[in-house]
């Protein structure tokens, strides 16, 4: 009516039974709730007890971190897979070079030689000589390595070092030689993990399913199962 008409619009009329009815509905939920915590058994163990934390009254799920060193995380993210794999052959090279060249003789940690003898009674094996048998001298027995025969020394001078002193020098330098071998060794298998890591990166791209069978270590990366697929 025109003498309503500086109210404004008519309010449409608020529906006091269908908010009554969600209040109560609300209502029920918190006591049936409230009776579920009171009837539960607070020995009762589960899983998510572990895995979930309270952040801000929230409940979330805590995201398990990849088990990775700084040192291959930075390597990851700032190479690519095909230079991280060039390194790795190249110093797979130089492995077998040193290999090669120093024949894991008198190396630290490796199992002695054994060179057995067969003999067919106690008094041969009490009368054993085995610098006889070996026909050298007995300094060189204990050699495993550049040990000439009785015959090769008549003919020909002993060569190389013979002072003590050099001996020890010689000692030493081989010994660093094999501690560069191992150095490169462990670096090779960091760069082989690396790669490995990368890769299997690159493969969780994929959308088709998957399922981690095994998790991400230090040594070796996380182990996924894809479901078949057969291409066309």
């Amino acid at each position: 009516p025109a003498a309503r008409k500086k109210l404004g619009l008519l309010e449409k009329k608020k529906d006091y039974k269908l908010r009554a009815n969600d209040y109560h509905k609300k209502q029920n939920a918190l006591i049936a709730l409230q009776k579920k915590a009171l009837d539960k058994n607070p020995d009762e163990f589960y899983f998510k007890m572990i895995r979930a934390e309270l952040q801000d009254g929230v409940h979330k799920i805590k995201q398990p971190k990849d088990e990775v060193t700084p040192e291959q995380v930075k390597l990851m993210r700032t190479q690519d897979i095909k230079y991280v794999e060039m390194k790795r052959v190249a110093e797979a090279k130089k492995i077998e070079r040193l290999k090669s060249e120093l024949h894991l003789l008198d190396v630290e940690g490796k199992n002695p030689n054994k060179h057995l003898f067969f003999l067919d009674t106690k008094k041969e094996v009490e009368e054993f000589d085995i610098a006889a048998h070996l026909d050298t001298v007995p300094e060189l027995v204990d050699r495993v390595y550049n040990r000439p025969t009785i015959a090769t020394l008549q003919k020909e001078t002993l060569k190389g070092a013979t002072e003590p002193a050099h001996l020890k020098k010689l000692a030493q330098q081989r010994k660093n030689q094999y501690d560069l071998l191992k150095q490169r060794i462990e670096r090779e298998k960091a760069m082989f993990v690396v790669a490995q890591k990368i890769q299997t990166r690159k493969d969780l791209l994929d959308k088709a399913h998957k399922v981690k069978v095994k998790k991400e270590t230090k040594n070796g990366p996380a182990i996924y199962k894809f479901k078949f697929q057969r291409k066309r």
